[in-house]
């Protein structure tokens, strides 16, 4: 056969396009060498594969697709795609070596490594190693590993299997045994990157070989004996050895090049170019698997060679063709006479000539031209960089040219046509099909053109030459000449182009083969031998086999229904000439156009019937995966590998798993293959749900189905939409509408930003078209991200300075707007906690001399409020913005001042004579700054040493010092190195010392860390033996001991808590005794966090600390022994009067309260009756007055605390926490008592069921527990009248407490017990208790008792209230109850530097309790968030059984311990279910990726035709049916008057405006405008109107919008059959319709039958697919006609041909399709087998038990048309 020849397609000269990035970045530096380096190569190497959808059959040309470039020169490297510079690189030094071939080292540099074995090898000369800076100091120390000494041990092969790791020497196997490579002569010259093969060259020997790499046996032993030989240790770790697989002698030099290609068969080769010789040698490769292992192979009697001077490996023929995981590869040969050669292996397919010589075409590009008409003798030199099918032409003019081996067609068709051709036939086979295709001439062949209709043609005359060819045909078929004006117009070119643009038009007897005379047997020449003709016959039913398999793959895409009508021309005609009736006439019941140019009367029927995918997915459907007929699938479709008919095989394997198919590895029990996606499921409609997903299968691809195919899938999806598994990847989410799980599960993965990445190509791809723009929702957060926010601006009525900025400023944004309403309670709190103006003074106009006095007065009593504001201004701002690392740390100022309203607010402040105002502001700014402090958000990273160096000041000074501490309170001190650390300590400034220890110890709270340690014995003088008498201020060592118990939080250190319980018995070094309280409190805290919660635990062997601690409360009952460890040391001793002790007397005034809390704190919820027995209650009037009543609450806390399971809000609980004495005195105070014992008494109970409050209080913080809500708030209200009657009330409680103990009392406990109730409702917001809070600080103000403690605790009660801005709440377990109740002891202070018994910087360790479990939901479609419904399910406590109650967003959590479930419930939102499993473990931090609420946020989606709660609260808008029916009812419609000019009233609202009011689905609101315009006049119009009406109502009710186009195509499907039969106008000339209502009809058959699970029903209603079928069977039945011509084609196969015969023709295969009826010579057959003697009995029963997919109907009339009349007869 004749070689083709060809014309090359010149792109251009070639120039790097690093050349044209460096010209354009300006002229290179002096220091650039003028040598450069470049690498072309495939795009695909470097695709990311989450980009790539492999199936995807259309692909771009490759004209079109731009090769990647690496340009090196010096030290920069320009990565470039096409025409765009896609990164740039510079390096240190300069590259020495870039690659030693450019295509295989560029594709193992950005290819990612299979699992062979991804090598390089780096073998080179020593003194080249040697040369190389960058590799010298690696292989310097493998030498040295291997060697030592010994040289005979150096490889010289390396191997590198990691760029991290040190290149390892290589070992080799010969007969059987391993040595090291240690031939210097043998030089690699090649490498593969796809298979685990190396070449190299021996100049020693000539000789060449290949090695294959292999895994080293670990049992194989070294058979060399010589110890020089002997495999070092760890070569055998690395497991790996080259043997040789191939020699070959001879060669003077190496081959100058080594590349794979494919054989003519596809069989792997490898191709060895010898430059001297002029000839290339290819030696096949086998590889056969051996357990999971695959061994390669060279047989060298299977070589061939052809001449060449120059060869590349190309990807011409078969560009998308495969072969296990390498390409098939072609390859181009410049041939010793200068000739461009095309190879398929051995086989020659064609030469290409430069333009210029070809067959006197122009030249492709202009420039080419011009140089062409300079040099008219070009010769080609030689090639390079071959990509793919382009490659560089190298001419002897010195110029290099970019050219294109192949153009893809444009024609997708035709594109796909060659592709099914070369997946499916044989190689033999396609192979010859290569040589007619390549052998034709440009103008034969299929290629690129400017008509796709030429392409189209060239490709059906390459298959009739081969129909030529064939010599199976008996007879000639012969279609007479025109004989009419008709039939001459219709095979006109005129009559072409108008096919071209309109596209249903009856095909044209010019597309089709069959209508040309066309003789077999005379096409071929005599000379042709006979053997050719069933070599042919075989080739073209191989081919009509593929081609069919595609026909039946395009099915599956509407889209494409054209490329199905020209495909079934040419298939039919291929069917005709191999005499394949049954596909013949398979096509034309499609296509019944066809029956007016063949005739099946005049082609044979064969046995073999062709697949039908239709009657697969309808038997699938009907009976089962595993009843359907393989027989119905095309071959081609379970072919591993096919991506032409991906669509198929993916719909294949979708039903199968859906309808019970098994998987077998990759393989289904259908027989196709199917990729599916990780994750659970339950059901068969979730694993074919994870199969779309592992397919890529989105909505994009869904739509293009037809809607009968598509109604299986969509089934499938709707029934895993509402709860589907929470291990689900997010494209699964996605894919089922649920973008809002999708968000959550990216959120949790930590993966937002691949949303904005390319990354989320596949992710969109899922959502098309429903969410082209998906994105990740922000949740406004500060001011300038919130609309709408009118009340968010305070300012004071009368202020006249406007707002200031007063740290609370940033508190009103979305979420809290959404969380508080349209009220002002945030308003209120922010006015109250404001510190920033001066507060209002009320006087009289003239004030007189006594009036300044009484304003210094009122004065001095509100500073005392306004410097205890910052303590709830912190809280109420905690964790709610973040910092930026720009900006300065700014502190609200703290104005002490006044103004005078009544004088136009004139400012008065604190006359400096009378009251130190700098001593007064020095411990609340420091408050102030870490309230200030305190707003920024704990996030790691967000702070840095830099920010925080920025910020201190050049002298050390308060504000600073509470940033300090506020900082570390977050853990971000940990930024801060020792050197700083001790430059904070140096001044000895007391505020900034203080901050800073306790803010470290938070920092590292818990770790013990040595250098933080250090710091803080430094401030402790019991720790410092060198300097025992170190002068110290008693608040630095009050404050170091609490650091250290926070460091060594939980640890039980024996040497610290020895320490520490000597430290609550011993004052403070300095001489200020009256603050030893509060240095022995300190030491009992630190005691308690050291062995916080540890009980017997802790103490183990050391029972005589506790006795030393019951020493220090005051009880009776000590042991006499004293361990060795607590004897007094001589230091102690020294000191011995400095103990608080007189003899063996302690000072339990001191040391009783430190005593209790580390009691407290060791045994807290250890239920431990023995060390509560011993904390006892008096019982007694002595006891009575041996205790302090302020000791006697804290051993009710204390006793609390360790019993904690035992505490329960009831009045019950706090009368049996009163001893009998106390309960018969206090209800016996009318009585005649003794008034010291009464005032006794009463101190006594007050206390007791104050510290009982508190106990509540801390049993259950942050819970919001309603009983102890209003337990505490009826205490509150009690201790309220007692003071001063403000509301009636029927308690039971004792009255008139007041005459019997002073106010001062009854105003701290009232205090604490709204201090322990805002720590219960912390976080909440409380109306109710706020009004309580907010009555409380006015009256101070009022009755003039404005105690600082008292001020204080209200500060901190409303802070606690609006905890965070209400984000925040507190936990119960062990380290927070530690942290609050150091913060609430109840011990007030008396000013805002009194530091004496209780150091005020502790009042701040309240946020080591707080955790954010506040959560809110957010719409995933509009970014905002939104209310919504939550079932929350806490589990069983000692309490109460597992509950489950309802709480609607945003709203606050319970504790992780406790919480279960979270279940978005309500009929608005999709349901979503997190479950959990309760651990006492803190709550997640924030950025935590384990968390599963996402850091507070939850993303929901709204369902279709629900407003949301914020516009509709009461779901009157939601009732979408009564104001469908009421709006666009029937009636409504109907009675439209056109008279008033189509314009309805101002009142009526359209259906546009009603939908996107319920949804922002743009196919929803696009829909309703176009199909719903109430414009429309005709009847028609106005049943299709009411028609959409209707299903949209039952979509956007039943929220499934996709439904829409389902239920369109099939109601205008049916209109359309209708209006044709009515009309005679037949439009489509197709059945295909028939096919697709009669799947979507088997699919309501399976829901009825019980095939497809469903609990809801279907998702289209079956009243109106019955409605169809019904309607459609009228118009069969009812046809004209029918009847004459269903028994024309069941008797003589003819099709009607007369006048009618288009219309008739049409009707008959619709009759066909629907009723299932099979082909005339089936059915002639099948009754041949039957006993002819069957008489006058019918033979219904028996030709519906031969065809059961027959409708009894159809078999009816073949009985009554074919049998019946044959007797009558």
């Amino acid at each position: 056969m004749p070689v083709g020849v060809r014309e090359l397609t010149v792109l251009g000269e070639f120039k790097p396009f690093g050349l044209i990035a460096e010209a354009l970045d300006g002229k290179p530096p002096d220091t650039a060498t003028d040598k450069y380096d470049y690498f072309l190569f495939d795009p695909e190497l470097v695709r990311d594969r989450d980009e790539i959808d492999d199936s995807d059959p259309s692909t771009s040309p490759l004209s079109n697709r731009s090769d990647h470039e690496l340009f090196i020169r010096g030290n920069k490297i320009i990565w470039s795609t096409g025409a765009r510079v896609f990164k740039k690189f510079t390096l240190p030094s300069p590259v020495i070596k870039s690659a030693a071939d450019g295509n295989s080292i560029t594709q193992s540099l950005f290819s990612s490594p299979n699992s062979s074995l991804g090598v390089r090898d780096i073998s080179r000369p020593r003194r080249e190693v040697r040369h190389s800076p960058r590799h010298s100091v690696n292989l310097l120390g493998t030498f040295d590993h291997l060697s030592r000494g010994d040289s005979a041990m150096i490889a010289s092969h390396l191997i590198l299997k990691d760029l991290l790791e040190e290149p390892q020497p290589t070992c080799i196997e010969e007969r059987e045994k391993l040595s090291i490579m240690k031939d210097y002569d043998e030089r690699t010259i090649w490498t593969s990157d796809q298979v685990p093969l190396m070449a190299s060259y021996n100049r020693g020997k000539m000789q060449h070989s290949v090695w294959a790499v292999e895994v080293i046996n670990s049992n194989l032993e070294m058979m060399n004996n010589s110890s020089h030989d002997a495999l070092p240790a760890g070569i055998m770790d690395k497991r790996f050895s080259f043997r040789r697989i191939w020699q070959g002698k001879g060669a003077q030099t190496a081959a100058c090049k080594v590349f794979l290609a494919t054989d003519d068969d596809a069989a792997p080769v490898i191709c060895f170019l010898h430059q001297e010789q002029k000839k290339l040698l290819s030696m096949r490769l086998q590889s056969i698997e051996i357990n999971n292992e695959i061994i390669f192979d060279i047989k060298p009697d299977m070589s061939w060679s052809i001449p060449a001077i120059a060869a590349a490996p190309v990807s011409v023929t078969r560009p998308r063709v495969k072969i296990g995981f390498l390409p098939l590869a072609d390859i181009i040969v410049l041939a010793p006479e200068n000739t461009l050669i095309l190879y398929s292996g051995k086989q020659c397919l064609c030469k290409y000539l430069l333009p210029s010589l070809g067959k006197g075409r122009g030249p492709h590009n202009l420039e080419f031209s011009e140089m062409l008409s300079a040099a008219h003798e070009l010769k080609i030199l030689g090639l390079a960089d071959a990509v793919e099918a382009r490659i560089n032409l190298i001419v002897n003019s010195g110029q290099m040219f970019r050219c294109i081996l192949r153009r893809s067609p444009s024609s997708s068709l035709v594109n796909d046509c060659m592709t099914a051709m070369a997946e499916g036939l044989t190689s033999r086979f396609y192979n010859h099909f290569l040589v007619l295709l390549w052998g034709d001439s440009d103008s034969d062949s299929p290629r690129a053109s400017s008509s796709i209709n030429s392409e189209w043609d060239s490709f059906c005359n390459l298959i009739l030459q081969m129909c030529r060819k064939t010599g199976t045909s008996s007879q000639k078929h012969f279609i007479s000449p025109p004989l009419s004006s008709w039939e001459f117009l219709v095979n006109s070119n005129f009559h072409d182009n108008y096919k071209k643009l309109n596209f249903f038009n009856e095909i044209s007897s010019r597309m089709a083969l069959g209508t040309r005379e066309i003789d077999p047997l005379q096409s071929n020449p005599e000379s042709e031998q006979s053997s050719e003709k069933p070599f042919y016959s075989e080739l073209l039913r191989e081919s009509l086999e593929c081609l069919h398999a595609l026909y039946e793959n395009l099915k599956m895409d509407k889209l494409r229904n054209r490329d199905l009508e020209l495909l079934s021309v040419l298939l039919s005609d291929i069917a005709k000439f191999l005499g394949e009736g049954s596909y013949l006439d398979h096509y034309i019941r499609d296509f019944p156009g066809l029956s007016m140019q063949i005739a099946i009367c005049e082609t044979s029927f064969s046995e073999k019937t062709p697949p039908r995918l239709f009657k697969w997915l309808e038997d699938c459907l009907r009976h089962g995966c595993s009843f359907a007929s393989a027989n119905d699938l095309p071959p081609l479709i379970c072919k591993d590998g096919s991506s032409v008919v991906s669509l198929a095989r993916k719909i294949v394997s979708f039903y199968s798993l859906l309808c019970g198919g098994k998987q077998m590895g990759k393989k289904l029990s259908s027989g196709v293959y199917c990729n599916i996606a990780i994750g659970s499921y339950s059901n068969s409609e979730e694993l074919t749900v994870l199969a779309m997903v592992g397919e890529r299968f989105g909505l994009q691809q869904l739509d293009s189905l037809p809607s009968g195919v598509s109604l299986p899938l969509r089934h499938a999806l709707d029934k895993c939409r509402e709860s589907p598994p929470s291990d689900w990847p997010a494209t699964a989410y996605v894919l089922l509408g649920r973008a809002d799980l999708a968000f959550s599960y990216l959120a949790r993965s930590n993966k937002a930003k691949e949303l904005e990445t390319q990354s989320n190509a596949n992710l969109i791809s899922m959502s098309t078209p429903y969410m082209l723009h998906l994105h990740p929702v922000t949740v406004p957060s500060t001011v300038s991200d919130t609309i709408g926010l009118e009340n968010a601006k305070f300012e004071d009525s009368d202020s006249a300075d406007g707002p200031l900025i007063d740290g609370m400023e940033h508190i009103f944004n979305s979420s809290t707007q959404l969380r508080y309403g349209r009220d002002l309670r945030l308003n209120e709190v922010r006015r109250l906690l404001c510190s920033a103006r001066p507060v209002a003074l009320q006087t009289t106009v003239n004030p007189s001399a006594s009036d300044q006095d009484i304003q210094q007065a009122q004065l001095w009593h509100l500073a005392q409020r306004t410097t205890a504001l910052p303590f709830g201004r912190g809280a109420f701002t905690l964790a709610t913005i973040s910092t930026l690392l720009t900006e300065a740390f700014t502190v609200p100022k703290l104005v002490l001042a006044g103004r005078l309203p009544a004088q136009q607010n004139a400012t008065v402040n604190l006359d400096p004579s009378i009251r130190n105002i700098q001593e007064l502001k020095s411990w609340p700014e420091f408050h102030n700054a870490v309230a200030a402090g305190l707003r920024l958000a704990p996030i790691q990273g967000k702070v840095s040493r830099t920010w925080v160096i920025y910020n201190k000041p050049e002298e050390a000074n308060a504000v600073h010092a509470g940033l300090l501490l506020a900082l570390g309170l977050h853990g971000l001190l940990r930024v801060l190195i020792i050197s700083d650390i001790f430059t904070y300590f140096a001044p000895m400034h007391e505020s900034t010392s203080v901050g800073l220890m306790l803010g470290l110890a938070a920092s590292y709270r818990g770790t013990m860390q040595p250098a933080v340690e250090k710091c803080l014995n430094v401030h402790i003088p019991a720790q410092n033996s060198s300097f025992p008498d170190m002068e110290m201020p008693t608040i630095l060592q009050s404050a170091a001991l609490v650091s250290i118990g926070l460091l060594y939080e939980g640890s039980v250190h024996p040497l610290t808590m020895q320490t520490l319980s000597g430290e609550i018995g011993r004052r403070s070094g300095g001489d200020n005794v009256l603050e030893r309280e509060g240095y022995a409190l300190s030491a009992g805290f630190s005691l308690g966090l050291v062995a916080l919660g540890r009980g017997e635990d802790a103490v183990g062997l050391m029972r005589s600390l506790v006795d030393r601690l019951f020493l220090y409360i005051g009880g009776r009952e000590v042991h006499n022994e004293r361990p060795f460890f607590l004897t007094p040391t001589i230091d102690e001793q020294s000191r011995g009067a400095g103990q608080m002790m007189d003899g063996a007397v302690v000072n339990v005034d001191v040391t009783a309260p430190g005593a209790i809390i580390a009691l407290a704190l060791m045994f807290l919820k250890t239920e431990s009756e023995a060390i509560v027995s011993r904390i006892s209650i008096p019982q007694t009037h002595f006891d009575l007055q041996y205790v302090r009543p302020d000791f006697i609450m804290l051993r009710i806390i204390a006793r609390n605390l360790i019993m904690w399971s035992r505490v329960h809000p009831s009045s019950d609980w706090i009368e049996s926490q009163i001893p009998e004495i106390i309960k018969t005195g206090v209800s016996g105070l009318r009585e005649h008592v003794d008034e010291m014992d009464a005032e006794t008494i009463v101190q006594a109970y007050v206390n007791i069921v104050a510290g009982s409050c508190i106990s509540l209080g801390l049993r259950f913080a942050g819970t919001k527990n309603g009983d102890a809500q209003n337990l505490l708030y009826e205490y509150a209200i009690y201790f309220l009248n007692e003071i001063k009657p403000v509301s009636a009330t029927r308690s039971a409680l004792p009255k008139g407490l007041s005459r019997y103990v002073d106010r001062g009392t009854l105003e701290i406990c009232l205090h604490l017990i709204v201090l322990s109730l805002s720590v219960v409702m912390a976080g909440s917001g409380n109306l109710q208790i706020f009004r309580l809070l907010r009555f409380l600080r006015c009256r101070n103000s009022v009755d003039g008792h404005t105690n600082f403690g008292i001020q204080m605790a209200v500060s901190m009660a409303i802070g606690f209230l609006f905890l965070g801005g209400g984000m925040r709440t507190f936990s119960t377990n062990n380290s927070s109850i530690a942290a609050l109740l150091i913060s609430l002891y109840p011990r007030l202070p008396t000013g805002p530097n009194d530091n004496r018994c209780h150091l005020q910087a502790f009042r701040h360790l309240y946020v080591l309790a707080t955790e954010s479990r506040w959560l809110q939901t957010v719409d995933v479609d509009s970014g905002l968030p939104v209310y919504a419904p939550l079932e929350i399910t806490v589990a069983e406590t000692e309490h109460y059984s597992e509950t489950s109650f309802c709480e609607v967003t945003p709203c606050i959590l319970p504790e992780r311990a406790i919480l279960k479930k979270v279940r978005v419930c309500g009929p608005r939102y999709w349901p979503q279910l997190i479950e959990l499993v309760p651990e006492d473990k803190p709550w997640w931090s924030i950025g935590d990726r384990k968390c599963p609420f996402n850091s507070g946020v939850l993303y929901i989606k709204r369902k279709v035709g629900a407003c949301s709660y914020v516009d509709d609260p009461l779901g009157c808008q939601s009732l979408l049916s009564r104001v469908m029916h009421k709006a666009f009812g029937l009636t409504t419609i109907r009675s439209y008057d056109l008279s008033n000019g189509g314009h309805r009233g101002s009142s009526s609202v359209t259906v546009d405006q009603l939908i996107s009011t319920f949804s922002s689905d743009p196919s929803l609101i696009a829909f309703a405008q176009l199909c719903c315009d109430p414009l429309w006049n005709s009847a028609s119009d106005v049943d299709f109107q009411e028609f959409c009406v209707q299903i949209l109502f039952e979509c956007v009710s039943k929220d499934r919008p996709a439904l829409l186009q389902v239920y369109l195509s099939l109601y205008t499907t049916i209109g359309s059959i209708v209006d044709q039969v009515t009309n005679g106008d037949f439009a489509f000339g197709d059945s295909l319709a028939i096919s697709n209502l009669k799947l979507a009809l088997t699919y309501n058959e399976a829901l009825l039958s019980g095939g497809l699970a469903s609990s809801r029903g279907g998702i289209v209603q079956s009243t109106f697919l019955g409605s169809l079928r019904k309607r459609l069977e009228n118009v069969l039945h009812c046809s004209e006609g029918l009847k004459s011509d269903l028994y024309n084609y069941l008797k003589f196969g003819r099709w009607p041909r007369d006048q009618t015969g288009r219309q008739g023709s049409v009707v008959l295969s619709w009759y066909l399709q629907w009723f299932g009826v099979p082909a005339p010579p089936l059915i002639k057959t099948t009754m041949a087998k039957v006993n002819p003697g069957l008489g006058s009995i019918s033979l219904v029963p028996l030709l519906r038990l031969l065809f059961p997919d027959t409708h009894i109907g159809a078999i009816g009339e073949i009985d009554r048309l074919l049998f019946s009349s044959e007797e009558n007869g």
